[in-house]
């Protein structure tokens, strides 16, 4: 099977062409393929795909390291794009509408390795995220082992929930992030975002996402932290997010437009995976 090894700022992905053959890989062979000593080493797995919506020009599929599905990947998007427009099947600074499994986004390649996303609004209503909850609230307390934590809720096409932290250094987080993602009131899991308010324009953040763990970076977390802090007033429309892995931009005006990621999207190398 032929692949591409990509990264968007360490969030690693392998990228399986699927447009002209069926992509059939169960769970136990995408966990083969995403074992870093066994297989080709990824955080998630991607396939691109002829479009299942006519208003699309392809479709992208999400599996985590453990084989599970994802509905959303931020930095996995931007390698799509980047994929495509080094196929020769995007052009620069052309937007272009490509369906991932939670719907459509429209991506626009401003230079080779450099993307723009529009991500979708940001979805705050419990039912919708999934989150165990009545009524959408800024704040929720939910019961862990050690005490009571307060978190914010989003859906970004995939669960998120938003921790904000003095110090990412905190030895605790490291006990929190795997409680918090598969806390009970979140259904589907979560990824747990953990995010440092330096100031009004900029944030550090650590992510431990469902499926794979912590991650370098994690692109719908950003964009999670950016849309739950500007709805607390607590940032600016535009923000520049630190992850471990390297730098996004995340532009969002408020409730009742749609979010904005920019950032790089990096070849590392080709393959044929005999697994």
């Amino acid at each position: 099977m032929r692949f591409s090894k990509m990264h968007g700022i360490g969030n690693d992905f392998v990228l399986v062409d699927a447009r002209r053959a069926r992509f059939a890989l169960d769970p136990a062979r995408i966990r083969a393929l995403a074992d870093r000593h066994t297989g080709i080493g990824c955080d998630q797995l991607l396939s691109v795909e002829m479009p299942r919506d006519p208003a699309c020009a392809y479709y992208y599929g999400i599996w985590n390291a453990d084989g599970t599905p994802s509905g959303q990947c931020g930095n996995g998007v931007r390698c799509v794009a980047a994929w495509l427009h080094r196929a020769g099947a995007l052009a620069l600074d052309v937007p272009v509408r490509i369906e991932s499994p939670s719907g459509p986004v429209t991506v626009r390649v401003l230079a080779p390795g450099q993307v723009t996303v529009d991500m979708g609004a940001p979805v705050f209503e419990p039912a919708r995220i999934p989150l165990a909850a009545e009524t959408a609230a800024d704040r929720y307390a939910l019961d862990l082992d050690h005490g009571t934590l307060d978190v914010g809720a989003v859906s970004m096409g995939n669960p998120h929930a938003v921790v904000v932290v003095d110090e990412l250094a905190d030895p605790a987080l490291e006990r929190l992030g795997p409680q918090l993602t598969a806390h009970p009131r979140f259904p589907q899991g979560a990824n747990a975002g953990f995010v440092q308010v330096l100031d009004r324009g900029h944030l550090r953040l650590r992510v431990h996402e469902r499926g794979s763990g912590w991650t370098l970076a994690c692109g719908t977390g950003a964009c999670a932290a950016m849309a739950v802090l500007r709805r607390r007033g607590a940032v600016e429309a535009r923000v520049q997010v630190d992850l471990p892995g390297g730098r996004l931009q995340i532009d969002w005006p408020g409730p009742g437009h749609t979010l904005w990621m920019t950032g790089p999207a990096a070849f590392v190398f080709d393959g044929d995976w005999l697994g």
